[in-house]
């Protein structure tokens, strides 16, 4: 005969499991970490940099993570390479970030004044992108640093670096919308490469949703250099076009 259950047991190990994970969420910088590792792996000095952490702090944070079983790590040579151990974590911090706008007035205005009330339209949603990509109607630009693009992008987007667009936005079509994307919903990148390109006569928008929305909605991402690895060519291809006319 199986034992009885017991009830109450069951129910607080669950719960105090549960409370171990939202334990280990519990730091702005832990979520900037898990925001950073959702473009792809890193090593802790390259997370360090990122997170404005020193290296000790870099790897308290991420043996909290790991505790947790939120992120995993392999070792290649003298590096350990940092990554997120489930994307189902993207199903708890994109509504964990919706929720918090939604019931905290100083974080939507932040939001608002920052993304919005600089932005005249509406951002492009995923399905709009998708739609929009399949017929060639956009020129899609991702402003995440290389590596990141490198590690895992939008199919079809170039790899244009904040740092390099002022440089490279002549290159860009005139005749299609720029989509430009980066690491999520708040990620202020993208809000300035619109800003950028629109200052120089183009149409732009930002897709909202970033890298992890994509991959979340199951929309194909590659790895590798892709476009960005012919881009250069063509950008020159056109500056001697224009020489020569």
């Amino acid at each position: 005969m199986r034992a009885p259950v017991d009830h109450r047991n069951l129910k607080d190990t669950l719960y105090a499991a549960w409370a171990d994970t939202a334990k280990a969420l519990a730091s702005p910088k832990r979520l900037e970490l898990l925001e950073v590792l959702a473009q792809g792996e890193r090593t802790v000095e390259v997370l360090a940099r990122e997170a404005a952490l020193t290296v000790n702090n870099t790897s308290s944070h991420l043996t909290v993570l790991k505790s947790a079983r939120l992120v995993e790590t392999r070792k290649q040579a003298q590096f350990v390479y940092y990554r997120i151990a489930d994307q189902a974590l993207f199903d708890v911090l994109l509504p964990l970030q919706a929720l918090t706008r939604r019931r905290l007035r100083e974080v939507d205005h932040l939001i608002r004044t920052y993304f919005e009330h600089r932005d005249a339209l509406e951002p492009v949603d995923r399905a709009e992108l998708r739609r929009r990509l399949k017929a060639g109607e956009v020129t899609l630009i991702d402003v995440r640093p290389a590596a990141e693009y490198n590690a895992g992008h939008i199919a079809g987007a170039l790899s244009v670096p904040l740092q390099q667009l002022n440089a490279r936005v002549g290159d860009l079509p005139r005749d299609r919308m720029v989509v430009a994307y980066c690491r999520g919903p708040y990620c202020v990148m993208a809000a300035e490469a619109v800003e950028r390109v629109r200052k120089r006569g183009l149409d732009a928008r930002r897709f909202a949703d970033g890298l992890p929305g994509w991959r979340l909605a199951g929309y194909p991402v590659e790895t590798g250099p892709g476009a960005a690895a012919a881009e250069p060519e063509d950008a020159a291809s056109s500056r001697r076009r224009r020489r020569a006319s």
